[in-house]
């Protein structure tokens, strides 16, 4: 009886997650650490920033710098905490996926899987050959591991273009035809209203198709997996019956576009330390990015429906940006979310040009700006409601960082006596929050350096510099770009402009100069009068300033040339920003790249047998 009793005690002290897998104590402290780690990073560098801005006395510009200063940092400051989390997790700890994904090991036994899975791609006014191509790439990769005849595929179109509906039925009634006997597993269906977005079409078929499966597996239209990933990830859901929502690491598909190519290399590496790192401490209360993820229908269902936000467009209605809230709902109803972090047949198209990728980014900005609506939602986990602010957050700084630039060239007119300025703590804080911003990335290229064969991996030493360079340098001459865009949008936002939801493209094209002179004008110019304000106050400080000024006034000719498929090919040539993808494609692309060569789909004998497991 007293052990009873004392098991009853510690069980008590001591809950588990739902999926009993970790302590939420243990959870509790990792993140009371990351909070100590990132305010008193903060605090230090705001005593820092205020020190410069006092000196002289405070001005109208000083205290509207010192809040643009706090209005940015503390993305830089969590970005490197999760990437130095995730360094110690890979290259110290023997047991990182141990302590971060200890769900992981479930999905590394052969046992067979026992339940249906539904693969849903979700379709607007996309080219129908090219996602059809996908999905039958991923019906081919499936089919490979012997588990293919548990899974069922579904196309939800909501697409309202009448010539492009036609080419999806075209395609989808080819694709049955080559399937034979399983055509009866291959649905197609499209609504004639956009009810709700993307969230709006995946409720939909969660509720006519949702009771014959378990798992739904969310797609994009330019999204692909391996069979191999896809079974590993509902053995794990399978053993797992507490986990409602697994993503993926997802990364970039090899591209033509030389712009999509650097920009997936440097997303690549900032993301493996900076996920490990954050799926330590964000544990069951995980991210969920809304595609290349197994999601739990059931749960789903019941209890992630999404409110209509009281208010009209934009930041009023149905949300747009549906996945973290869906997340911070399955969690609310007792199931985990959790990342899987580890680079494993998972991909997805990265945008082609600047502009493209900002357009992107537009959409997501006004769907994350209508969290803060839903930040008091009743019964939310505090980690949850975190993950909801954090999202807002990531563009919540971007005015404040395109302002600060602005700022910081005026306060050089206004004049600070040389003799009360603090020259050298100016340097010291100007340096660190230079390093912050890139430390992400950093740790990705160390993590690869780092880790035996893996820069092998990326074509060798001298093409793996090289490609770490240029995309730095790349990084530096879009960033400001993009976010002086969204900075105007969301100025937009308050006075009720919305983001339409048009055709994306993801094919690399030529990019004319009279198009990038039009989306690119404002930040050109913005760049000359900085420029201008630098020179007239401090030319000493021009060169200094080149990191966060070069990118407007070479906004135009930067687009152009990093849109150019030609310079694309030019780097592949030279295998410069080259993933391992393209150097050793996986069965899965080649299929892909195989679908691409012949009109035809794909017939079942073009399985590599390489793609089976046991």
């Amino acid at each position: 009886m007293t052990n009873f009793s004392s098991g009853l005690t510690a069980a008590a002290a001591d809950p588990l997650t739902p999926t009993g897998l970790q302590s939420s104590r243990t959870l509790a402290a990792r993140r009371a650490i990351v909070a100590i780690l990132n305010l008193g990073t903060l605090a230090i560098l705001a005593a820092a920033m205020a020190r410069l801005c006092q000196a002289g006395g405070w001005t109208l510009i000083d205290a509207l710098i010192f809040a643009c200063f706090l209005g940015c940092a503390p993305w830089s400051v969590l970005c490197f905490w999760n990437a130095a989390i995730g360094m110690w997790l890979l290259h110290v700890r023997r047991d990182a996926m141990a302590l971060v994904a200890p769900f992981a090991s479930a999905g590394g036994c052969g046992r067979p899987i026992g339940v249906r899975t539904a693969v849903v791609m979700t379709l607007r006014n996309e080219d129908a050959v090219r996602a059809f191509g996908r999905l039958q790439a991923i019906k081919r990769s499936l089919d490979g591991t012997g588990s293919g005849a548990h899974f069922s595929y579904f196309v939800l179109s909501d697409t309202n273009d009448p010539g492009l509906a036609a080419d999806e039925e075209a395609a989808f009634a080819d694709w049955q035809a080559a399937e034979g006997s399983d055509a009866g597993r291959l649905v197609y269906r499209r609504r004639t209203e956009n009810t709700g977005y993307k969230a709006g079409n995946i409720r939909d078929f969660c509720r006519h198709h949702g009771a014959d499966f378990e798992f739904m597996l969310v797609l994009d239209a330019d999204s692909l997996m391996s069979g191999e990933t896809i079974v590993r990830m509902v053995r794990i859901g399978e053993a797992h019956p507490r986990i409602g929502i697994l993503q993926s690491l997802v990364v970039g598909l090899p591209s033509p576009s030389a712009f999509a190519r650097i920009f997936q290399f440097g997303m690549r590496h900032g993301m493996r330390p900076y996920t490990v790192g954050s799926a330590w401490w964000a544990g069951d209360c995980g991210q969920f990015w809304g595609h290349n993820a197994l999601v739990r229908i059931p749960p789903f269902l019941a209890g992630c429906e999404l409110p209509v936000l009281p208010g009209r467009p934009p930041l009023g209605g149905p949300i747009l940006s549906h996945d973290q809230v869906e997340a911070a709902l399955m969690r609310r109803a007792g199931y985990e979310v959790r990342v899987l972090p580890e680079e494993a047949g998972s991909y997805e198209d990265n945008p082609p040009d600047i502009i493209e990728f900002t357009r992107r980014d537009l959409r997501w900005c006004q769907g994350n700006m209508q969290y803060g609506r839903l930040l008091g939602l009743p019964g939310l986990k505090p980690m949850s409601r975190f993950q909801l602010f954090w999202a807002m957050m990531m563009f919540l700084g971007l005015p404040a960082s395109t302002l600060i630039v602005l700022l910081a060239a005026l306060k050089t007119v206004e004049g600070v006596g040389a003799a009360v300025y603090p020259t050298g703590l100016a340097l010291v804080l100007y340096l660190w929050m230079l390093f912050l911003i890139v430390a992400p990335k950093l740790a990705g290229f160390l993590d690869t350096a780092l880790t035996s064969g893996a820069v092998r991996r990326y074509g060798g030493a001298l093409n793996f510099v090289a490609g770490c360079s240029l995309e730095l340098v790349v990084s530096f001459l879009t960033g400001p770009v993009t976010a002086f865009r969204t900075s105007l949008f969301m100025a937009g936002l308050l006075v009720g402009r919305s983001v339409g939801w048009r055709v994306q493209a993801r094919d690399a094209r030529l990019l004319s100069w009279s198009t990038a002179a039009r989306a690119f004008w404002p930040q050109t110019l913005f760049g000359v009068l900085v420029l201008a304000l630098f020179a007239a106050g401090a030319p000493g400080l021009l060169a200094w300033s080149l990191p966060f000024t070069a990118a407007f006034v070479l906004a135009i000719p930067v687009s152009v040339a990093t849109a150019d498929p030609m310079l694309g090919k030019r780097l592949a040539r030279m295998g410069i920003c080259a993933t391992p993808e393209e150097l050793c494609p996986p069965p899965e692309i080649n299929l892909l790249k195989s679908e691409a060569a012949a009109p035809a789909f794909l017939s079942p004998s073009a399985v590599p047998a390489s793609n089976a497991i046991s």
